[in-house]
């Protein structure tokens, strides 16, 4: 007797949903998960450009005392808005940056230049580099190291990392490319400094160089683009539950 095939009404099916169901509920579940930190990200930088405000509203803090800088964080001090006494030490430093228009009615310095940086000894003896602000390439010699005691009010910056493509810093010219008190503070000959530098408030009308930082540009400047980016990713999950959807319609009505 010959044997003949098994229908095709009695033949066991495989589960050809089980994969593409598992795959999608572990994509689904990281899409959310991205989304949800983006609104955790949200809260946390509003919080931060809630307590800038704040903080250029009111009184500056005072300089943190040079022997506590080796024990804190220059990323936790990041636009901490200070006031310090010293004195300026002569020489500075230029990092090569570009600065784009404002919008219209303010009034800035904009263009291809470099940001002022000079030694500023402390009251304590510590010193730290200061930013004194954007000049445009065109009036660079127009500017001369600033001397003697002085108070500078601005707000503490972490170093500036380098990227894959920022070009090599020319230290013997003291030019740079990348915000970096260490290598910056070599440059100059003025020994160690502090490891976070002091990006000095605006000072006048803002066209004069070296223009320092208005406080409100600095931090209207702060990117707040996490609610779109978890809308994007929560946009991602549902689009995979269509797709997925789609697919086992698709299946079922094939079966």
């Amino acid at each position: 007797m010959s044997e003949t095939a098994p229908s095709a009404a009695t033949s066991p099916r495989r589960p050809r949903l089980l994969w593409p169901a598992l795959l999608s509920i572990l994509g689904v579940a990281i899409l959310c998960s991205l989304g949800s930190w983006q609104i955790v990200r949200m809260s946390e930088k509003r919080a931060f450009i809630e307590r800038l405000t704040a903080q250029a509203a009111g009184a500056p803090a005072a300089m943190p005392a040079s022997a506590s800088w080796a024990s804190l964080d220059p990323a936790a001090l990041d636009l901490t808005r200070v006031s310090a006494r010293g004195t300026f030490i002569d020489g500075f430093a230029g990092v090569r940056t570009t600065i784009a228009a404002g919008e219209r009615g303010t009034r800035q310095l904009a263009g291809f230049g470099r940001w002022i940086f000079q030694g500023f000894r402390l009251d304590d003896g510590g010193v730290i580099l200061v930013n004194r602000g954007f000049v445009p390439e065109g009036r660079l010699g127009e500017i001369k190291p600033a001397s003697g005691p002085a108070t500078v009010t601005g707000f503490l910056r972490a170093a500036e990392a380098r990227g894959s493509f920022t070009p090599a810093d020319l230290p013997a010219q003291r030019e740079f490319y990348t915000r970096d008190p260490a290598a910056i503070a070599a440059s100059l000959g003025i020994g160690a400094a502090a490891p976070f530098y002091l990006e000095a408030e605006r000072q006048g009308d803002g066209l004069t160089p070296p223009a320092g930082v208005d406080a409100k540009e600095l931090i209207a400047r702060i990117p707040d683009n996490h609610l779109s980016y978890a809308l994007t990713w929560f946009g991602l999950a549902l689009t995979l539950i269509g797709v997925f959807a789609a697919f086992a319609w698709q299946g079922r009505r094939k079966g």
